[in-house]
């Protein structure tokens, strides 16, 4: 797979990726069950207040050895517990309610866009992204679990804080001490410790693991990369059995790891020094309330409860302050995720809004109409100089020349789906156009789905069904037809091919594309399926691409892709480009 560079994505972008949903049509849904995970969240931090309240008054009454007051202190921590795991219980439970809802939304976004004008095919034409599944299916997940749980946890964080930070500074009172001869009184002390303490930390962290950003982005990739050549060793897995091509592929596939491998070591170096950091900032931060808080308790200014509450306090104020340490890792996987997410958005969009250099648009003539229709390549290199021609009813055309000529890219541009050059091309409204490729393609799922494809699966009778598959030699597979499996890779190449001719003989086009679509059958096999398509399909326009002599008998006229060769100064230019034209001829009558 082509790989593209990492884009640098604002935050303009990420929201432009976020927002779609909270507008959408499911916009009341989605936003009635955010305002209830951001109650939970908030009665959680609610809960955490009566939490630090009880952990005075239950170490007072430890200190005071006052049993009365002990035993309600533990009634009172046990309600509050219970209270506190059914809010803890249903906050994530929404939240993953949610997450599948706005996942789901987005993925049939996506796939609506990405299908849309075939800009899938148009993105693999220009690799303009790399990997699209991995997109769909892994960065959506990492967009919507990481948002929600990103954002929510800086919503507790900001609360959390602005809750704690009151009773911290009420209860850690003023510290003094002599500098320079004089008296220097600092309120709320632990309150500013905390904050420095956390500032220190959060500096630490980012500096340690920014590279953590880019290095996610890379395995992500690699590991897409990787996947990918093991599927298509699975897709084709004959050919390279055939090839006894196992040890060039395990080559590939050791090579594409040994990515995976050198990047996931890094990871780790990167983050064996941030778990160093924070790990520290974290062990450290439990004992710090208590040596910057003892000496207000040994002085007796503060009781056991007050120096607990004090410790409690300052670690939920430390907590807060240290979201963006505790969340780093998560942060930098998720803007990676977004980062390549934006990128493929970017890329679709684009490859979905192109305006076509040869448009394709309807007329009531008759007749596909070829008006100055030059072909070029995804880089605007030219490929033929301009094409005119025209497709009536029942024409049968045979389209031949050498290699790279344009011919199958002229059946795409009639198609519609190749939009790389100019000139026009206008087909019938209302009229029926099959492509039949030289290698179709047949869905995964039953056989009956494969031969009716793209028509729903129960398009075609039964009857109609077995009938076409006995003429085109296809008679073992009558009774599989409700069978599923990845019939592209039990059927053999000619196999595919002769039920490809099953699907144009049940879809009944008025024109019908042949792209060496009998190009793997035997030429007694090729001959049979020619003539049964012009005894099924009288009327039809028959148009193939095709290189051998036998077929010509089949079609009326020749049209040539010839190498256009003028003289002069633009010989050069033109031998370079290999530009060619059409030479249309009739042939004999048969």
């Amino acid at each position: 797979m082509t790989t593209t560079p990492r884009p640098r994505t604002d935050w303009h972008a990420v929201w432009q990726l976020i927002k779609p949903y909270w507008s959408s049509e499911e916009k009341w849904k989605a936003r009635g069950l955010l305002a209830a995970v951001i109650a939970l969240a908030l009665g959680l931090v609610y809960l955490d207040v009566l939490f630090n309240a009880w952990n005075r008054d239950f170490y007072n009454a430890l200190e005071t050895k006052n049993f009365p007051e002990f035993r309600e202190q533990l009634w009172r921590f046990s309600y509050l517990a219970f209270i506190y795991i059914a809010v803890a219980i249903y906050r994530v439970y929404l939240m993953q309610a949610l997450e599948i809802r706005w996942r789901a939304w987005l993925t049939r976004q996506y796939l609506d866009e990405w299908l849309a004008n075939q800009a899938y095919y148009r993105i693999e034409q220009t690799r303009s992204a790399d990997n699209p599944d991995q997109r769909i299916a892994e960065d959506l997940q990492y967009l919507t679990n990481g948002t929600l749980t990103l954002s929510l946890g800086l919503l507790s964080s900001v609360v959390s804080l602005a809750s704690f930070v009151g009773i911290l500074w009420s209860v850690s009172g003023p510290l003094s001490f002599m500098l320079s001869g004089q008296q220097v009184t600092i309120p709320g002390y632990m309150v500013w410790f905390a904050i420095a303490y956390a500032g220190i930390g959060s500096l630490l962290v980012l500096w340690i693991g920014r590279p953590l950003v880019q290095q996610n982005f890379n395995q992500q990739r690699y590991e897409a990369d990787f996947r990918f050549g093991l599927v298509r060793i699975r897709e084709h897995a004959e050919a390279v059995a055939l090839y006894r091509g196992e040890q060039q592929e395990k080559t590939q596939l050791g090579n594409r790891f040994q990515q995976i491998w050198q990047n996931w070591w890094t990871i780790m170096r990167t983050t064996k020094r941030l778990n160093v950091a924070s790990n520290f900032y974290a062990q450290f931060a439990v004992i710090f309330p208590f040596l910057v808080g003892a000496p207000r308790y040994f002085s007796g200014a503060i009781t056991l409860g007050g120096l607990m509450q004090i410790s409690s306090a300052f670690g939920h104020v430390q907590d807060a302050l240290s979201w963006f340490i505790n969340a780093f890792s998560q942060l930098a996987s998720w803007k990676a995720s977004v980062n390549r997410l934006a990128g493929f958005h970017a890329a679709v969009i684009a490859a979905r809004d192109r305006v076509s250099g040869i448009p394709v648009t309807r007329n009531n003539v008759g007749a596909i109409l070829l008006d100055g229709v030059r072909l070029e390549l995804p880089n605007g290199a030219s490929l033929t100089e301009a094409l005119s021609a025209q497709i009536h009813e029942s024409q049968r055309i045979l389209v031949s020349g050498p290699s790279g000529c344009g011919k199958s890219t002229l059946f795409r541009a009639i198609a519609g789906i190749w939009p790389y050059g100019s000139g026009s091309i206008e087909v019938p409204n209302g009229a029926r156009l099959l492509f039949l490729p030289q290698r179709g393609y047949l869905p995964i799922g039953t056989l009956r789905a494969a031969i009716s494809y793209p028509a729903a699966e129960t398009a075609y009778k039964d009857l109609a069904v077995r009938h076409y598959l006995e003429l085109c030699k296809l008679p073992h597979l009558a009774d599989k037809l409700d069978e599923p499996d990845n019939w592209s890779q039990r059927l053999s190449p000619g196999e595919q091919q002769r039920l490809a001719f099953v699907r144009a003989l049940l879809a009944k086009p008025q024109y019908l594309f042949l792209d060496e679509a009998t190009s793997a059958l035997d030429p007694d096999t090729e001959e049979r399926l020619y003539a049964l398509l012009l005894e099924e399909l009288p009327e039809a326009s028959i148009i193939s691409i095709a290189h051998r002599p036998a077929v010509a008998k089949y079609h009326q006229i020749h049209w040539q892709f010839v190498h256009d060769v003028p003289h002069g100064e633009q010989l050069a230019d033109a031998m370079q480009q290999q530009n060619y034209t059409i030479q249309p001829s009739r042939l004999p009558v048969q």
